[in-house]
């Protein structure tokens, strides 16, 4: 920006050239050449110099207003441009999936709280599309099923493990009873690794329960599970969305149990995330 606005902008608030250069810590000498500068720029006198300071001409005083919004704009072009340098301003894409559907969402809000100039995208995906979407850079990370490939950086957050969701009693003997039982289910292209674990489990003990109805929803699995269809084995933390109704029996299994975490890809040259994970690390302390 040409220094001579600023001068100009700073003389017409302060009405003396002595005042003005003081606010701008620069000499009034060196003021006073930015304003015959920008005059003869301008081929127009800017200023009337009397014993009470110096008044705005017919000139400058049309002038003044569009040089208050060149010299807002030049200041706010360097706060942004500050904000940026520090990943205080920018955009972050994030999935989340089931197993982080209570998790993902108060992490975002901390972010926002502590970065409300970053705008922040929530998506829910599947594990196996958000590590797609991370090593393609239309996901800057993601809170999923761990372990993912080398490639990515990984953070685990907290352990989860299948449950049964029911509105009847379980029976203490969960294997008989279970493989017994036909379940409503979460469709494979909805939750693969979800299915994957289940089918650990079932291969594990043995059992082949059967499918009495599947969806594409998590909460739609709970709906028909409160409203008596069946059973379900879902995630354990899917107990912060399900209706009262429903109870959770934790299968403890080693088959049963995964890691959930964050991961994130290494090579894209962003602080933002480094700033998402000092909060999430924040918020677990």
């Amino acid at each position: 920006m040409n220094p001579g606005l600023r001068a100009f902008v700073a003389v017409a608030d302060h009405r003396g050239f002595g005042p003005a250069a003081h606010s701008l810590a620069i000499t009034q000498p060196a003021l006073t050449k930015r304003i015959q500068a920008l005059e003869r720029e301008t081929g127009l006198s800017l200023f009337t110099r009397g014993r009470h300071g110096a008044t705005l001409t017919e000139f400058g005083a049309m002038l003044l207003p569009q040089a208050r919004e060149l010299v807002a704009a030049a200041d706010e072009f360097t706060r942004r441009a500050h904000r940026l340098s520090r990943c205080e301003e920018g955009r972050l894409a994030l999935g989340f999936g089931l197993s982080t559907i209570d998790l993902a969402p108060l992490a975002v809000a901390a972010f926002r709280r502590s970065y409300p100039r970053v705008e922040v995208s929530l998506e829910d995906l599947p594990s196996s599309v958000q590590i797609d979407r991370i090593r393609t850079g239309e996901l800057h990370a993601g809170f999923l099923r761990l372990p993912v490939g080398d490639n990515l950086h990984q953070r685990v957050l907290r352990v989860d493990q299948l449950a049964i969701a029911s509105i009847d009693p379980v029976p203490n003997d969960i294997i008989g009873w279970l493989g017994e039982q036909p379940l409503v289910r979460l469709a494979h292209a909805k939750g693969s690794g979800l299915a994957a674990q289940i089918d650990r489990l079932c291969a594990a003990w043995h059992i082949r329960p059967g499918t009495l109805h599947e969806t594409h929803d998590l909460q739609t699995v709970l709906a028909l599970v409160a409203a008596g269809a069946g059973p379900a084995l879902v995630p354990a933390t899917a107990a912060h969305i399900a209706p009262p109704t429903v109870t959770f029996t934790r299968l403890d299994d080693p088959a049963a149990v995964w890691n959930v975490g964050i991961a994130w890809q290494p090579a894209q040259p962003t602080g933002l995330i480094a700033n998402f994970l000092a909060v999430l690390t924040h918020q677990a302390s």
